[in-house]
């Protein structure tokens, strides 16, 4: 089967490999979102280019010897090197950076990883301003039906209010019903197989807390993080207790809050937090807990929700890494209850607000009290139906009640 091109390929050629203002390439994400297969392809299109693993003993050779050899001395066309998982090697940056400032020629450079490309990021960064950083998400609706027709935050609120007009295909709506069984991971979603799924599932987890989470954290308390990680996917789209998770396991709070950060470090999970502005009452602190595969999310109102959740995280992760809007996602909750479960922010200002139902058509109530508070006049409810496109007006404003796959289509 010919591999699915990744959505953030023509980006890294248009904005690293051009000849103006060339970058070194920094693609970092989850375990098995297609990280190699993205580098891949972006080599299959240079006929001189190589490609290295630090899992390759020969290249971990090279590399503490003279790691200048894994350049090289061919100029034409225009090298590509890829440098994959090479942050396992000590001082990986130092060693990078003095590559890079003493190439001899122009010579394109990737590099591929996963936690530590992103912690390290929030440090001193020794390679500043010698490369653009990219997080790639496992696939989407939009990705997998849509290519190359991701629409910015001014387009896809036009592009949603007139979205009655085009209809949902059939190919769209198997996606998405393949994308709520399979989860968003290639392999998984390739092989539309539950037995595969549930393999992939088991070896997922062992893989992040019994090697990468060893790894990087040196952390003696596995098998107690093995049972922390059993108990989120029941918490999905609820604001993270610690406190709940405290007693559940028996240990201490910053115990619990450390191992969760390492969690999210490695993937696992990400936390959408509470929008507070000019929201009297509203929640500050709390975020709410989801999954990156959301297909270990057994029940189906909570699953939806993820899923709707990771597209809109993907979305904005695309807008920020692409220099095209400084997009943020949050959600709004205050304490008499009163629940929006999506706001995406462009520049700080809320743009769009979503609400999230499996079947449900008729109009939160919520909407009443929180819509105008965020200086909107129009919501989206999105449900799971098929085929739903419906306007409701209201003196503080409309609510449009969409079928997923006809928000998805123009995410990322």
């Amino acid at each position: 089967m010919k591999q699915q091109k990744r959505y953030l390929e023509d980006v890294i050629k248009s904005l690293c490999f051009n000849t103006k203002n060339p970058k070194m390439a920094f693609i970092a994400g989850p375990r098995q979102a297609g990280k190699t297969t993205c580098a891949k392809h972006l080599l299959a299109e240079r006929k001189n280019s190589y490609y290295h693993n630090w899992d390759d003993k020969t290249v971990r050779k090279i590399w503490a010897k003279d790691p200048k050899e894994l350049l090289t001395k061919k100029k034409a066309p225009k090298p590509l090197i890829i440098f994959d998982e090479i942050h396992k090697a000590k001082g990986w940056k130092r060693t990078l950076k003095g590559l890079y400032d003493t190439l001899t020629f122009p010579q394109d450079i990737v590099v591929t990883g996963s936690t530590k490309l992103n912690t390290y990021r929030k440090s001193s960064d020794s390679l500043m301003g010698r490369y653009y950083y990219f997080r790639l998400h496992p696939f989407s609706l939009s990705e997998l039906t849509n290519l190359n027709h991701i629409l910015l935050p001014e387009q896809l609120t036009k592009k949603l209010l007139q979205t009655q007009a085009i209809p949902s295909t059939p190919k769209e709506i198997k996606t998405l019903e393949d994308l709520m069984t399979f989860g968003p991971f290639p392999e998984p979603y390739l092989a539309k197989s539950k037995q595969i799924l549930q393999l992939w599932q088991m070896g997922r987890v062992d893989k992040v807390v019994n090697e990468e989470l060893r790894d990087l954290s040196k952390l003696p308390e596995l098998n107690q993080i093995s049972l922390l990680v059993s108990l989120l996917p029941e918490r999905v789209g609820n604001p993270i207790s610690i406190t709940t998770l405290r007693q559940d396991l028996e240990v201490a709070y910053t115990t619990i809050k450390r191992w969760l950060t390492y969690l999210e470090a490695l993937y696992y999970h990400y936390e959408i937090k509470p929008y507070t502005h000019k929201i009297n009452r509203s929640l500050k602190k709390e975020g709410k807990l989801y999954l990156w595969d959301w297909s270990e999310v057994e029940n189906e109102g909570s699953r939806f929700e993820n899923l709707i959740a990771s597209h809109l995280f993907k979305y904005c992760d695309y807008l920020v890494d692409t220099g095209q809007s400084r997009a943020e996602l949050r959600y709004v909750k205050t304490k008499e209850k009163k629940e929006l479960d999506f706001v995406v922010l462009n520049h700080k200002k809320p743009f769009l607000a979503i609400e999230v139902k499996l079947h449900d058509e008729s109009p939160s109530s919520n909407w009443k009290t929180l819509l105008p508070k965020l200086n909107l006049d129009f919501g989206i409810q999105v449900v799971k139906t098929p085929h739903i496109y419906q306007r409701h007006i209201f003196p503080w404003g409309t609510i449009y009640v969409m079928s997923a796959e006809k928000l998805l289509k123009f995410l990322a």
